[in-house]
């Protein structure tokens, strides 16, 4: 979650091991965009966006971990680094991630 907040603030990546989740941003932050409508992705708090893409990475690309440890997980990151909002806004994203993945036929939101 560091080495990704650190490079929302620099465009070059200081840290090999984010580089798969770099590869993805594009991916990552269409779900953020489209879970998050009301936050343009250049509005939220860099260290939400960073966890959010910790998260969304975890949630689609590295299944080992059950998805609620990983929505857990990023909700204390929140409390630890985030505003009071913070944990709020993370949970409300990704439970919206996460009910998409376990009903993927089902519409996604619209506004």
């Amino acid at each position: 979650m560091r080495s990704l907040f650190a490079k929302s603030l620099s465009s070059a990546s200081q840290n090999p091991e984010i580089d798969p989740i770099v590869a993805k941003l594009d991916q990552i932050d269409a779900k953020i965009t489209l879970y998050a409508p009301k936050w343009p992705i250049n509005q939220i708090n860099k260290i939400d966006l960073a966890i959010l893409r910790l998260s969304i990475w975890e949630l689609h690309y590295e299944t080992q971990t059950p998805p609620k440890v990983i929505i857990d997980e990023a909700v204390e990151m929140a409390k630890t680094f985030g505003n009071d909002a913070s944990p709020g806004f993370i949970n409300g994203v990704l439970g919206a991630v996460l009910k998409q993945l376990s009903n993927p036929h089902e519409s996604t939101p619209t506004s």
